[in-house]
């Protein structure tokens, strides 16, 4: 018993050295990465620094490059958690692009890399040629940055505190400098546009059923009448009619008026119905980036990622079992899966 007791202290002896060890190699490869960032990054400090002088405006609606990005939560505590390690990932203008994967992968907080609400701690996050470099302590022209990438967190519902409906969508124009008489005229096409009647505006928002409240919240963001909407599951907690009203909305959105959609969701059949890429991330890094169609019908990575697939390819999939293989087909409807079975049908027989 007695040599039990001394083999476990010194096996606790030694797991202490090696967390020591590994904790202080940490710290000088942290410390070495950013020296390495503050040379890569100068060129970018040098421009904001010159644009604050000179009130430059930049253009965010290019593509969004998201290069060697870091994220760690409570770091140096017991809980310290990376969610992002040196991931890069790229989210492409006038698409509508879904971020996947399990729980903990970091897609929340890509996400919040894209409008500043967090900052890198490696790398550098580009929005159009406007940079945001690792570390940097204050963002210049933050609140055009915002204007032009509105983020929706899950359950923005909770954030509306206004007497009124229309205060509160006016609320984001008016703080970032619009004409209150300007941006209270926009809030009944914005209603209309988020599905709600016109006359809501005067409206209380606390009388809205949880769906109603969420149009409200969004019509707030386009309010902004930026360039991107990022969306954190935005659909959490809806009946299906809501679910598809949504989709619905960020289609319209993008394919009427030329917005970027950047949309989180553990929903697959969401994806598959909207999404013109998918990003799949894993353990804080980009593992793969693909069509919607491509990444549902690779069997092999859904299993791996622990992705349930979209109901129609769990029927492609059980039909493929059978013989006959549909996967090739680009599937995202019942309509579509018709389609691709008779033509499969018309030619087999």
């Amino acid at each position: 018993m007695r040599a039990k007791i001394i083999q476990q202290w010194k096996e606790y002896q030694l797991n202490r050295q090696a967390a020591k060890k590994a904790k202080q190699e940490q710290k000088k490869a942290d410390k070495a990465q950013k020296k390495v960032d503050k040379l890569n990054n100068q060129p970018y400090l040098t421009i904001l620094k010159q644009a604050k002088k000179t009130k430059q405006k930049f253009d965010y609606q290019d593509d969004i490059l998201l290069k060697d990005v870091s994220y760690v939560y409570s770091k140096n505590s017991p809980f310290e958690f990376k969610a992002l390690n040196k991931a890069t990932i790229s989210l492409a203008k006038n698409k509508i692009t879904c971020i996947i994967g399990t729980t903990g992968s970091g897609k929340s907080t890509l996400i919040q890399l894209t409008n500043g609400l967090l900052i890198s701690e490696t790398g550098v996050s580009l929005i159009g040629d406007y940079p945001i470099p690792a570390g940097i302590k204050k963002i210049v022209n933050v609140k055009e940055l915002r204007k032009e990438i509105g983020l929706v967190f899950q359950f923005p519902e909770y954030q509306l505190f206004q007497d009124t409906i229309e205060k509160d969508i006016a609320f984001g124009p008016i703080h970032l400098g619009e004409s209150k008489a300007k941006a209270l005229k926009a809030v009944p096409e914005l209603l209309t546009l988020v599905g709600l009647p016109p006359h809501y505006a005067t409206r209380s928002p606390f009388e809205l059923s949880g769906g109603q409240k969420r149009r409200v919240a969004i019509a707030g963001i386009l309010a902004l009448d930026g360039n991107t909407l990022v969306l954190d599951e935005p659909t959490g907690g809806l009946d299906p009619q809501g679910e598809d009203d949504f989709m619905n909305l960020f289609l319209n959105l993008n394919q009427q008026y030329h917005k970027r959609i950047i949309m989180v969701t553990h929903n697959m059949d969401q994806v598959l119905r909207i999404a013109d890429e998918v990003i799949v991330m894993h353990n804080g890094q980009l593992y793969k980036k693909d069509s919607p169609f491509k990444i549902f019908s690779d069997e092999e990575l859904l299993k791996k990622m622990e992705i349930e697939p979209p109901k129609i390819y769990e029927l492609l999939y059980a039909l493929k079992a059978k013989g006959i293989d549909l996967t090739t087909k680009e599937i995202r409807t019942i309509d579509d899966f018709t389609a691709a079975y008779q033509d499969y049908l018309t030619t087999t027989h």
